[in-house]
């Protein structure tokens, strides 16, 4: 707390030089000193607030409840100080008029303007204090949603031995690593909880259907109805939401967050999401009657149920492609993955990774690299992969420090974290990666590459600070090489043979990227419209949040319904994550990478001159050019839809 209040003086201080500054504004000293006050509150608050998603205790969220509410203070004091204002909009307006400024200078220009017009800055007396109240209350109960599904995470285990019958299919080093969180616990047999790895396991390997719908069930009511329960939170966080966005005069919170996003419009935004489930929503219904009918015939009684989607995928995928995704495993010890995607981007942008004993770590099991570009410093790289009670789940890319040019004209390179929940090694196993997790690797360090090669001039334009629905571009282009022979076989070894990894069980892995591809899209529809009705109705009549969202579920359901199963209340993207209206950009970059990656597969998926063109275009600009005009650079034309849908089977000729 000290940091963070010695933070906010020292940031007080550069905003009072800049209003007390005599002379004209201009883009220089105004624009530009608002980019870089508060630099050292920046810090702090960056370094805080990433550590505490990763590595929070109890001390650390009573800390994180008042350093939020002492910044949104600052925050809104600076939004909403009118004499600093007065000069962001004479450097505007004069802009406006004259038009001087292009480039990332105009881009820095509006989106400064914008934050302090979407921060109240031209609102009432009454409006102001009204919007004061209503963003402290919203950064509260977004922090406080996190916390609770964190723990209910955290809350729930099951314990079981041998004799109980349950363990049948389950793999030897999951076994291990449950053997040892037994230990930990001071109780015997095998414990698994409800993080990413331990669900995924019992629900892709158990043969035992009860202690599949077991877990299922605890990790589908996560904060709902039980004493970590989000409703409240959810319903006045979309109210907080929705009355902050009709003072700054936008009919709803949706439309207020797309006014800076590469889809500018909710018809844009619906518009991609129809195009996509008219082409994959006939084909899951198809996928799930086929898998319904393996399952039968595997001796599924009754329906398939969501607890048996993953087992008898498994199951099936294994039949058709002949790949068993636990002997899969053994190709990607955790250690040999990293080396291999290190030695991806050293061919593709030459960059090389220098492992450091000597930067300080937040845990002992983050890694540390630096970066370097020839004999350029460009980055620090923290890679933490494993769960633990103190991190939340999924995986994120973020940044200790972003990349910027500062006051004295010093290039300030980024300190970039990747963090990650993956299987964890087990007693005398590696940590053993499945595809999947290979694949989240690549998505999470395609964001980091944006960080780490980031070549901007404005902090608050760097890295991946870049619209919401643009960021996932690198990110999933970089899944792309998952497949591809000319990066496995750098590095896919059996981690105990050395054996490389067949050209067969390589080529089935490409045949195998189509498998439930229409599901695949259909869930992730599901989400986004999701998301777009939690931001387009009225808030006021929130009522039954279960009800709600069976009303967005019901429209694209193939699988029957569970009682009592509910998302939103953990669906820490939209209520606490930063993706609230924006979770449709997943699908919306899916289409921008698939397109571009078009280009690599024309050129060849190696070829340096197609990597140097993207990373200039791309990699390289952060937020600091328009995203339709980065994605023209480098593709040569707007995006088109046909490569996602051919890629995935779904074009219909």
């Amino acid at each position: 707390m000290p940091a963070f209040e010695e933070g906010v003086r020292l940031a007080k201080i550069d905003i009072e030089n800049i209003v007390s500054n005599t002379d004209s504004p201009d883009f220089q000293n105004t624009i530009v000193a608002l980019d870089l006050a508060g630099d050292q509150l920046s810090l702090v608050a960056d370094i805080f607030f990433n550590i505490l998603e990763c590595n929070g205790d109890d001390e650390m969220h009573e800390i994180a409840e008042k350093a939020q509410q002492l910044l949104v203070e600052y925050e809104n004091d600076l939004f909403q100080n009118e004499r600093i204002f007065e000069r962001v909009k004479a450097v505007y307006e004069k802009n406006r008029r004259d038009n001087e400024l292009g480039g990332a200078e105009k881009i820095l220009l509006d989106k400064t303007y914008d934050a302090f017009t979407s921060g109240g800055a031209g609102l009432s007396m009454k409006d102001k204090e009204r919007f004061r109240v209503l963003s402290l209350e919203l950064a509260s109960r977004q922090l406080d949603f996190g916390q609770r599904a964190l723990k209910a995470t955290n809350a729930w285990h099951v314990n079981l031995d041998e004799t109980s019958g349950r363990l049948k299919g389950i793999p030897a080093d999951a076994l291990a690593i449950a053997a040892r969180k037994a230990r930990q616990k001071g109780v015997s047999g095998y414990l698994f909880d409800l993080s990413a790895p331990d669900v995924n396991t019992i629900l892709s390997y158990a043969d035992d259907r009860s202690l599949r719908k077991e877990v299922y069930l605890h990790s589908s009511k996560k904060a709902y109805n039980d004493e970590f329960d989000n409703c409240g939170n959810i319903k006045r966080i979309l109210e907080c939401r929705q009355e902050i966005a009709k003072l700054l005069g936008y009919e709803n919170y949706a439309k207020y967050a797309l006014r800076n996003r590469m889809a500018k419009s909710l018809e844009q935004v619906y518009g991609l999401l129809d195009q996509l489930r008219e082409a994959s929503f006939p084909a899951a219904k198809k996928e799930i009657a086929e898998l319904e009918d393996y399952a039968g015939k595997q001796g599924l009684e009754g329906e398939l149920q969501r607890w048996d989607l993953a087992y008898y995928m498994e199951k099936l995928k294994k039949e058709k492609f002949n790949i068993d995704q636990e002997k899969l495993k053994a190709y990607f010890p955790l250690e040999k993955v990293i080396e291999g995607v290190f030695n991806l981007a050293s061919e593709l942008y030459g960059i090389k990774f220098v492992i450091s004993s000597t930067i300080q770590v937040y845990h002992p099991d983050v890694q540390v690299y630096e970066v370097y570009d020839g004999n350029k410093f460009m980055a620090c790289l923290y890679l933490d992969f494993h769960p633990r009670p103190t991190k939340r789940s999924g995986a994120w890319m973020t940044e200790f420090r972003n990349q910027y040019i500062n006051g004295n004209g010093e290039d300030v390179r980024p300190l970039i974290s990747l963090v990650m929940n993956f299987t964890p090694p087990s007693d005398g196993t590696p940590s053993l990666l499945t595809f999947n997790e290979v694949n989240t690797f690549l998505h999470e360090f395609g964001h980091g590459l944006n960080g780490m090669l980031s070549q901007v001039r404005y902090a608050s334009l760097s890295g991946t600070h870049s619209p919401r629905d643009f960021v996932e571009l690198p990110s999933q282009l970089n899944e792309n090489w998952l497949t591809e022979p000319e990066f496995l076989n750098t590095f896919a070894r059996h981690y105990q043979t050395g054996e490389l990894i067949p050209e067969d069980v390589v080529n089935q892995l490409k045949d195998m990227e189509k498998f439930m591809a229409g599901y695949s899209c259909v869930r992730q529809l599901s989400f986004g419209y999701l998301d777009m009705m939690w931001h387009t109705m009225d808030a006021g009549n929130v009522g039954d949040i279960l009800k709600l969202e069976r009303s967005v579920f019901d429209t694209l359901e193939v699988l029957p319904v569970v009682e009592g199963a509910c998302m939103s209340t953990s669906f820490g993207h939209l209520f606490s994550g930063g993706y609230a209206a924006g979770y449709y950009g997943y699908k919306w970059a899916e289409m921008l990478e698939a397109d571009a990656f078009a280009v690599f597969k024309e050129n060849g998926v190696m070829d340096k001159a197609t990597a140097s063109r993207y990373r200039e275009a791309i990699l390289s600009k952060g937020g600091s050019v328009d995203a339709m005009q980065m994605f023209v650079d480098f593709r040569g034309r707007e995006p088109q839809i046909n490569a996602l849908l051919e890629r995935d089977g779904l074009l219909v000729r």
